[in-house]
């Protein structure tokens, strides 16, 4: 058992956790709490370190894991922690690779195209968002947060695992390779005309969802003929990033016929 926080493995999760560029070079990133680690993909976990308290309580299930596993006191638990309650259980997770042509495969692809969304809590509640109503992919310009965020990965809740995405160096490229994919892209804009659900979402579609305070930027905005707004009342300029997506993804998952694709 791993009792001293000077253990350099323990050294090396706490980097891991803080630094990005760390997290790549290694490939792997930091997931906390028992429903990330159990449900992290066969083969993808690569080490868990388990708090006394825990391993003594649960034995049976951290036998099931098919990695190897560290135990270590809970005060050096409590150290490793990135969260104010912890459960006690945390592992490193080999990151997941996608391509853009990946994400463009299928017949009908739902894609939600993101533009520097940069709150980790955002981000994360589109990932489950996009899960729940049959997004096909995610597609990040590089000024988004960063999906392997200890933060960010846990507001996925799990979706990370389930929801493929990709994150580009070049927005504009990329929304070039998706058009002559044959995928129709729809923008969210306060100053479009059309309702949102006046769009027809059936087909093969790419939402583009803007930054949280300035929305889209403008030379992405010229970039697209089909843009959209979302009705409000009230006094307020706009909704939350990460409702305004859900709004989108329900609507074109509700004229997908809820589940049928």
């Amino acid at each position: 058992m791993i009792t001293s926080k000077n253990n350099p493995k323990v050294k090396q999760v706490k980097k891991l956790q803080k630094n990005a560029k760390l997290r790549n070079q290694e490939n792997v990133f930091v997931v906390e709490g028992a429903k990330m680690v159990f449900e992290a993909p066969v083969g993808l976990l690569k080490e868990c370190f388990i708090s006394e308290t825990f391993y003594e309580k649960n034995q049976k299930k951290i036998k099931e894991l098919e990695c190897s596993v560290e135990v270590v006191s809970d005060q050096v638990f409590e150290m490793l922690s990135d969260t104010k309650t912890p459960q006690g259980i945390l592992g490193l997770v080999k990151q997941l690779n996608y391509s853009l042509e990946e994400i463009l495969k299928g017949k009908r692809p739902l894609l939600l195209i993101l533009e520097s969304i940069q709150d980790p809590g955002n981000l994360g509640t589109i990932f489950r968002t996009a899960e729940a109503t049959g997004v096909t992919g995610i597609i990040m310009n590089s000024t988004c947060a960063d999906i392997y965020n200890p933060k960010t990965t846990r507001s996925t809740m799990g979706a990370v695992y389930r929801q493929p995405f990709v994150a580009v160096s070049e927005l504009a490229e990329s929304l070039d390779r998706i058009k002559e994919s044959g995928v129709k892209l729809i923008a969210t804009d306060l100053t479009a005309t059309k309702n949102y659900d006046k769009e027809n979402y059936q087909e093969a579609v790419g939402l583009l969802i803007g930054n949280e305070g300035n929305g889209l930027s403008d030379f992405i905005l010229r970039m697209i003929e089909d843009k959209v707004k979302i009705p409000m009342e009230g006094q307020g300029e706009s909704l939350n990033v990460a409702i305004a997506a859900s709004v989108l993804a329900y609507e074109a998952y509700r004229q997908r016929g809820f589940g049928t694709r």
